[in-house]
């Protein structure tokens, strides 16, 4: 399967976890236009620019949405029978969305991206030097004779979709992907109007963009956010966008499942819908019955680029914070918990007497940063975060990035077996980023799993012998002062402990959450874990500079 970034004429391939991803953000590729298809009509409106403005209604929101009107099919002498227990089918569908897409058209708005053409290479290649009664010498002469009439003339063009938030500050909100490629923004509205725009900000986390049109007479229409997560599969939408550049289509279907991760982003919590979104689609809206906005359309699955019911929207609640702080700040501001996390494993909740794989737990602590004095540790496993359930490890950065920054928060956390609450002070994400060269997000990312391990001799750890840590064997595997525990002194060639990266220098911090400092410590921990029924240690582990992470290795 093919999953593309919506927004324009042209594809970009990108191979990501496992599957093809196709983005199609005619901003990212600098070839030349593709010529169109004998029946593609011509992208974009056509219309008078200097033609009279008529002035758009603004929206005028149902106070309740349009409902099902499910209306019996009639008894004749050729359905009387339909079904032996006299069920009957039903035969209308939903009330026609006609008065509600009226309102909302004229706030949907086609993004034009000009582009200036690619800059010349400083000069032509000259041809190769063959001997005049080669067969190729003529064929290689006409093709470099014509490099210049090949290339593109004038500046290219990509289309996406829009739409007003705050029509008084002429604000516009697209995807960042339809616009990252810089060059001249015009907003082209359903009447054929043609503002420019200025970029206000970007955020490509969640791949979103906030434009503010420039100063015009023409009268404009808004929409605004609704609460996405009241949103149930099975709850029809309706997108409104650009597809192909043929200018305002809408579009409808349900919401086919919430809470999609495509590993697109740190963030991802997809609205996935059925209603037909195309290239060109990336940055409108997706409209609930209310004539709110819960969803902008920003990827679709496809093996031919084009809508197969398969369309992903941003979720409004994630959005909302995001646009108002590109309005406010033209940038983002995210809290920053300075931790990096990974998922609760069955193994993990195993060795921990987890009744559920749920939280998020903590691998390593970033130092400098908002936790580095002990607030939370390695190995602590985060429950709950300012009141809000952590139910998956994805969850966690969701929830801090949409905390203010500076904020104190209650953080319910598993430590040693025992639930408690501790109190954090958030960062920032951003200014954490800049201070720090590493590539990995700064308080997510789920990180590597442990895998599924082989079984060990008794009380031990598969291929592992452990050592005390002296002056000697601080010296040899020049292991800092700071990092106290017991050393892993050789490790089992082939074996699960050498596959999994462990090698000897390695310092044990914790075991199942508990500090060792000796090896006859972490020998009773082990043993205590076995005549408790645990199958497996969890274990918390050092490098020698200092560096945590951790992993699950079985005992007997």
């Amino acid at each position: 399967m093919l999953l593309r970034r919506l927004p324009l004429g042209r594809v970009a391939a990108v191979t990501l976890f496992g599957a093809m991803i196709a983005f199609a953000p005619a901003v990212l590729a600098q070839e030349a236009p593709p010529q169109p298809m004998p029946d593609q009509l011509t992208p974009g409106p056509q219309d008078d620019p200097t033609a009279p403005v008529q002035p758009s209604p603004q929206v005028d929101l149902p106070a309740k949405p349009p409902q099902l009107d499910l209306v019996p099919v009639p008894e004749t002498e050729d359905n009387a029978n339909l079904s032996a227990d006299g069920d009957r089918r039903l035969a209308s569908g939903p009330e026609s969305v006609a008065d509600l897409a009226e309102k909302l058209l004229p706030a949907v708005v086609n993004i034009s991206l000009n582009q200036p053409p690619p800059e010349s290479s400083g000069g032509e290649i000259a041809p190769p030097d063959l001997p005049d009664d080669s067969p190729f010498k003529e064929y290689f002469e006409d093709f470099f004779n014509n490099q210049e009439r090949d290339a593109p003339e004038g500046p290219t063009s990509s289309l996406g979709s829009g739409f007003v938030i705050d029509a008084d500050n002429r604000y516009v909100v697209t995807n960042n992907h339809v616009i990252e490629g810089g060059g001249e923004i015009t907003a082209v509205f359903p009447d054929g109007t043609r503002i420019g725009a200025t970029l206000r900000g970007t955020d490509e986390k969640t791949d979103l963009a906030v434009l503010q049109l420039d100063e015009s007479d023409h009268r404009l229409t808004d929409v605004k956010f609704g609460p996405s997560q009241e949103m149930r599969i099975g709850d029809w939408v309706m997108a409104i966008g650009n597809p192909f550049g043929l200018g305002a289509t809408l579009t409808v279907g349900i919401v086919s499942a919430v809470n999609r991760d495509i590993e697109a982003g740190p963030y991802d919590d997809f609205i996935q819908t059925d209603a037909a979104i195309n290239r060109g689609n990336s940055g409108g809206p997706l409209f609930n019955m209310y004539g709110e906005v819960i969803g902008i359309n920003t990827a679709i699955i496809s093996p031919s680029g084009g809508s197969i019911g398969i369309g992903f929207s941003v979720p409004s609640d994630l959005a909302r914070g995001v646009v108002n702080q590109l309005i406010e700040y033209g940038e983002t501001r995210r809290g920053w918990l300075g931790v990096r996390i990974e998922p609760v494993t069955p193994d993990i909740a195993e060795s921990l007497d987890l009744e559920k794989t749920e939280g998020a737990l903590v691998a390593a602590i970033i130092t400098p940063g908002p936790v580095d004095g002990g607030e939370i540790l390695a190995g602590d496993i985060i429950l709950k975060f300012d009141g809000r359930p952590v139910t998956q490890s994805r969850d966690l950065p969701r929830i801090v990035a949409d905390t203010e920054v500076g904020k104190t928060v209650d953080v319910a956390i598993i430590r040693e077996g025992e639930e408690r609450t501790v109190e954090v002070t958030l960062g920032r994400l951003e200014d954490s980023e800049r201070a720090s060269a590493s590539d990995d997000e700064a308080e997510g990312g789920t990180g590597e799993t442990a895998d599924d391990a082989e079984e060990a001799g008794p009380a031990a750890l598969a291929g592992i012998e452990l050592g005390e840590i002296d002056a000697l064997a601080r010296s040899q595997y020049a292991i800092g002062e700071d990092v106290s525990g017991v050393l892993v002194s050789s490790v089992v060639r082939g074996s699960d402990a050498e596959e999994r990266g462990i090698e000897a220098g390695t310092v044990i911090v914790a075991i199942s959450q508990e500090l060792v400092s000796t090896v006859e410590e972490a020998m009773q921990r082990l043993e205590t874990l076995r005549e408790n029924g645990r199958q497996n240690a969890f274990l918390l582990l050092a490098r020698p500079d200092g560096e945590t992470f951790i992993e699950t290795l079985p005992i007997e």
